[in-house]
């Protein structure tokens, strides 16, 4: 019955009219997402008629009735098949500013059409194929980029900003040849980038280093929801770049690193937009080649030096371990290092840990660039060896009881999940250097077997991977519980079929060929 009202009124009312029956529509429906299949028709002709309209000679406050409707409908995929041609395409183009390569966004009257018309773009190039290959046709992302150049200092239409992102994301994951189209041909790396930069009102102190003020206001919503839609459109355009990577790729990727270390250290709104914003710059920075992932750390500055070398100074003697690593003026710092974006991802790290679910979708990501990291930057692995592996004093309780960061990774070394149990057992292995040694001593025989038996390291030894030879000092705790660890230890069956050590069996074996080929 609102349909039949509504396409009356359209068809044959004037904009007055049209506008107060599609606004009484469109808040009648405006949580509507399931619709009656026995007006599946009527719903049809109502689109085909708004796109009518739209064409005409009609006040702004009009227009936006019609594309609110519009967009309410778009939500319908079988309604879009007759009504998705590309003059229509056309008509949403025109009005969301994206035809006009000179116009200036002056017209602020305009902006609330603009917005409502990207939204109609999104939810019909999301729900319509036919809307897709149109987009392809007609160039759209090329299009959105150019609005996105017009806006990308004008933080008062940062709405025009966020839904031209989730378009441009939409069409990013929906065809990968606009992916490519957009890395190479429209430069999408450094404008999105400088999208980023914007949103974040990052100030640069060096090439690859910005101020960060802890005690500063938190980003908002607007703000918070742009920079989330720039990071997720960054990582379809970045999504093969480890493939791809070229030397002259480097500085742009160390920026785009750069402002992804500013983004870890600042937060949203509310926990959760905080949340959001940090897992979205976690998947982005797995695209980072890991070669430019060092600017996440940084050194101190001179000031910063000084104030690090007192409180050194302030540390008893006895905690030698502990003086490595020190937090002043709230910033971690390591071996005369920044720490603090990666102490941002260890705590985000457990944060997934903790919330007992969705381990592969919400921990693997941030376990794996920790291990990439890890692996080829010596700070980056000694801090957070430091920080998950500290010197061994508990040695009465199994490795895997307790609430220490290191109890939360040896249990999710047995996990039901393979891909989560290999990557968090290749996370520790890495921490200790990859030496065998090193990791039954923090994460038992048990818990490490699956990752040995994988690498053919049951009998002891080290991984392919070269790492630094620094000190690894024993706790007095653990010297003196070492000898009783003996009673655990790999063992295989002797030829009669007696219990012994692996290695013992493995040699008497050796022997048993080599007498046999004698014979022979």
């Amino acid at each position: 019955m609102d349909e039949e009202r509504a396409l009356y009124i359209v068809r044959a009312g004037e904009a007055g009219a049209i506008e107060r029956v599609l606004r009484d529509y469109s808040d009648k429906h405006r949580a509507t997402f399931k619709f009656e299949p026995t007006d599946e028709d009527k719903r049809k002709k109502l689109c085909e008629g708004i796109f009518k309209v739209l064409v005409r000679d009609i006040p702004t406050t009009c227009q936006v009735s019609c594309l609110e409707v519009l967009r309410i409908l778009s939500r319908d995929k079988k309604i879009l098949v007759p009504v998705t041609t590309k003059e229509n395409m056309q008509i949403l183009l025109r009005l969301a500013k994206l035809n006009e390569s000179d116009d200036s966004l002056e017209k602020v009257s305009e902006f609330p059409v603009i917005v409502e018309s990207l939204k109609c773009l999104c939810n019909i190039v999301f729900n319509s194929q036919m809307a897709q290959q149109l987009s392809l046709e007609l160039n759209l992302a090329a299009k959105l980029c150019n609005l996105l150049r017009k806006c990308k200092d004008r933080k008062f239409i940062s709405d025009i900003k966020c839904f031209d992102l989730r378009l441009l994301f939409l069409l990013s994951l929906l065809h990968t040849d606009i992916r490519s189209q957009l890395r190479y041909e429209l430069q999408g790396l450094p404008l999105l980038t400088q999208i980023l930069e914007s949103a974040f009102s990052i100030k640069w102190t060096d090439e690859y280093e910005s101020a960060v003020d802890h005690n500063g206001p938190p980003l908002s919503p607007q703000e918070t929801d742009c920079a989330i839609e720039a990071l997720k459109a960054l990582f379809n355009v970045t999504v093969d770049s480890w493939k791809v990577h070229k030397e002259s790729d480097s500085h742009q990727f160390r920026v785009m690193a750069a402002v992804l270390r500013h983004c870890l250290l600042i937060v949203g709104p509310t926990e959760d937009k905080t949340e959001e914003l940090h897992s979205n710059a976690v998947n982005l920075l797995s695209n980072v080649p890991v070669s430019c992932l060092d600017v996440l750390i940084c050194p101190l500055t001179h000031e910063e030096t000084a104030q690090e070398a007192t409180t050194l100074d302030e540390l008893p003697s006895d905690k030698t371990a502990e003086k490595e690593t020190v937090l002043k003026n709230n910033t971690m710092v390591y071996n005369g290092m920044n720490m603090e974006a990666i102490h941002v991802l260890l705590s985000f790290m457990e944060k997934r840990i903790d919330k007992g679910s969705s381990y592969r979708e919400g921990l693997t990501p941030v376990l794996s660039l920790l291990t990439e990291c890890s692996r080829a930057h010596r700070n980056i692995r000694k801090f957070l060896k430091d920080q998950v592996l500290p010197p061994l004093r508990d040695v009465t309780n199994r490795p895997e009881v307790g609430s220490t960061v290191r109890n939360k990774l040896v249990r999710l070394m047995t996990h039901v999940d393979l891909g989560v149990k290999q990557i968090a057992a290749e996370f520790l292995f890495v921490l200790c250097k990859e030496r065998v040694d090193s990791l039954l001593k923090y994460t038992g025989y048990g818990n490490a077997a699956g990752l040995l038996a994988a690498r053919g390291l049951l009998a002891g030894g080290r991984g392919d991977n070269w790492y630094s030879e620094d000190e690894d000092t024993d706790t007095e705790e653990y010297k003196n519980a070492k000898p009783k660890e003996e009673l655990l230890k790999p063992m295989g069956l002797k030829p009669d079929g007696t219990i012994t050590p692996l290695e013992e069996a493995l040699n008497q074996y050796s022997v048993i060929e080599e007498t046999s080929s004698d014979t022979d």
